[in-house]
């Protein structure tokens, strides 16, 4: 299988996490995941765009950037953005940790992204911005259902 790549730059807008979930989840059907494999990419990307949109550029929308590659039989997906930046990352991953209780959120973002893909890992500097890795790994035997 041929490697591919795919790099897209959009604001922060509430209305672009539907936009960056279905284009990832275009590029990596020819890995031939699995229905249920291709909604933990959806979901796994979706949480990671509301992060940017919620979290990094509170005061004004903000540049989003979403890079992925194949390789082999494996979706590596980066996610980041020029924002706040999260101060302690490590209890920022716990889950239900928010900075924003008020605003009813669960805490629980970075908790689905570990839970829905293989590899995940987050790179952050407070008023730098955030970069999230992923990577989800198909099995080339299995057939969609």
């Amino acid at each position: 299988m041929k490697n591919n790549y795919l790099k897209l730059e959009f604001l922060s807008l509430p209305e672009n996490q539907a936009f960056a979930r279905d284009a990832v989840a275009a590029f990596c059907l020819p890995l031939n995941p699995t229905l249920s494999q291709l909604s933990d990419v959806k979901t796994a990307v979706s949480e990671a765009v509301t992060n940017c949109t919620v979290h990094a550029y509170r005061e004004a929308p903000g540049i989003v950037t979403v890079e992925c590659t194949t390789d082999g039989n494996c979706l590596h997906i980066t996610i980041g953005d020029k924002g706040a930046g999260i101060a302690d990352v490590e209890a920022a991953v716990q889950p239900f940790f928010t900075t924003l209780p008020s605003d009813e959120r669960s805490g629980m973002g970075f908790t689905i992204m570990q839970t829905f893909m293989d590899e995940f890992s987050v790179r952050s500097e407070k008023g730098a911005g955030t970069l999230v890795s992923m990577s989800k790994h198909f099995d080339p035997e299995v057939e969609n259902a």
